[in-house]
């Protein structure tokens, strides 16, 4: 057997010394964080248990609004203006209820292992699962990170401001958070952002709805103008914007990098139901507004461009500026988090840093990946004549066909007791979540079939 040379064994030496003194700096940033959430849990008063739950919201608040994405505000914008208020506000509320049955397990699952979503299937399933959850995370984030920058370039041009340059701001922001802020900070200035969400929310007042059609939506709930082809694409393009694999890595790895642990699952349910609360009534008003106005406009391509034009036409200047802002507001949050969730994954499938606390000269492997992929989605979008708009819906498509696969891997995982001890799943959250994923297949098996047979439902 051959001899390694003594160079080569001191410099592996040093190497791993060098690696595990990274994950012991790591543990101890984190541990600053726990540190501070610990001193509340033993104070007393209701005022120590606000301050409590409001250290502790973060990763499910973010995880759902960053949802309601530029890609999501435009699919919702189109889906009123295409089919009314009638199917789709029922149908939501639905969608709300599925993204936390969903989202609420990973909350267990980091707390309980401490490990992210992406080390847990390498670990558990081995390196083939492993880089199949990994590519298909990627491949995702990169097209939704297209999403958000199409959405960011159009609401940024309502206010004459160049592509090159809306994308070039939007990128340094994303990448100064990244590498700049330790994560409380940096889920603190997220949060602030992610409250410009709620623009949408006045702006459907704005419209003056007629509230007995909303009310009339659930008293009569069906399919506006029949089950075709089309609708179901919108169907599907509604559930990809509202579950979608980056949000299952997302808030694991978030609840790991914020140090949450079992004591602190109730907190993060709570997070999780606040979070779908408010990314369920931002979604349903931008279906009433966009409803309200613009549903039976005849002759005119919906797209986002001239939905704007339209909310200028019929709410005035001031509506289309808010609306724009909004765009804006989706697209940078979500960029924000996609670049996250990226740079995540890849730390946890190769054992490298993996907290947002780590400094970037020392943790560079670990940042590279997210910024590389929003930097890639940021070019394709500044391609001259890209189809943004088409680009814009089968991304939402993709995310629902992808999310299946991904769906399974987290069943698996909260029904393993040596993994969740106590915390596994109980009956009807794994009634729940099967439910979810066969509701998932069947709606892209019957996509598949219209995209072999066009004329299959008309």
């Amino acid at each position: 057997m051959p001899i390694a040379h003594p160079g080569v064994i001191e410099m592996a030496r040093h190497a791993n010394v060098y690696a595990k003194d990274l994950h012991e700096l790591e543990r101890e940033l984190r541990a600053k964080d726990m540190a501070r959430v610990a001193r509340l849990y033993n104070k007393r008063g209701l005022w120590a248990r606000l301050r409590l739950l409001l250290v502790l919201i973060g990763p499910g608040v973010l995880t759902m609004i960053a949802d309601n994405d530029a890609g999501g505000v435009i699919t919702y914008a189109q889906t009123g203006a295409t089919y009314g208020i009638g199917f789709f506000i029922p149908s939501l509320i639905i969608a709300g209820f599925i993204a936390y049955v969903v989202q609420e397990m990973t909350v267990r699952l980091g707390a309980v292992t401490r490990r992210g979503h992406a080390e847990m299937i390498w670990g558990r399933y081995g390196a083939f699962w492993g880089w199949f959850s990994l590519i298909d995370l990627v491949v995702a984030n990169v097209l939704t990170l297209v999403t958000e920058f199409i959405g960011i370039k159009i609401g940024m041009g309502v206010f004459g401001v160049p592509g090159w340059l809306s994308e070039s701001i939007a990128l340094a922001i994303d990448v100064f958070a990244l590498l700049v802020l330790r994560y409380y900070t940096w889920e603190r200035i997220a949060l602030w952002i992610a409250a410009g969400n709620l623009v949408f929310i006045p702006l459907m007042f704005m419209a003056k709805p007629h509230w007995s059609a909303v009310a009339d939506a659930f008293a009569n709930w069906n399919v506006p103008g029949g089950f075709t082809a089309s609708f179901l694409f919108i169907v599907l393009a509604n559930f990809g914007t509202t579950i979608a694999p980056w949000m299952l890595f997302f808030q694991q790895s978030s609840v790991v990098d914020k140090g949450l642990t079992e004591r602190d699952i109730r907190h993060g349910q709570l997070d999780t139901a606040l979070g779908t609360l408010a990314m369920i009534v931002v979604a349903c008003a931008i279906i009433v507004l966009t409803g309200t106005v613009m549903h039976g406009t005849h002759g005119m391509n919906l797209d986002i461009t001239n939905i704007l034009n339209l909310l200028g036409a019929k709410i005035g200047p001031l509506g289309e500026r808010l609306f724009a802002l909004g765009l804006v507001e989706a697209g940078l949050i979500a960029a924000i988090a996609l670049t996250a969730s990226t740079s995540w994954a890849m730390g946890e499938a190769f054992h490298w840093p993996k907290s947002i606390n780590m400094p970037a000269r020392l943790a560079w492997k670990f940042y590279v990946p997210g910024i590389a992929s929003a930097v890639i989605a940021a070019g394709i979008v500044l391609i001259p004549h890209a189809p943004l708009g088409f680009l814009n819906m089968i991304v939402q498509v993709i995310a629902s066909i992808f999310m299946p696969a991904a769906l399974m891997f987290l069943m698996l995982l909260l029904n393993d007791r040596e993994v969740m001890g106590d915390h596994v799943n109980r009956t009807w959250q794994n009634v729940s979540g099967f439910a979810i994923i066969g509701l998932l297949v069947v709606l892209n098996g019957l996509y598949g079939l219209t995209v072999i047979f066009p004329n299959l439902f008309g």
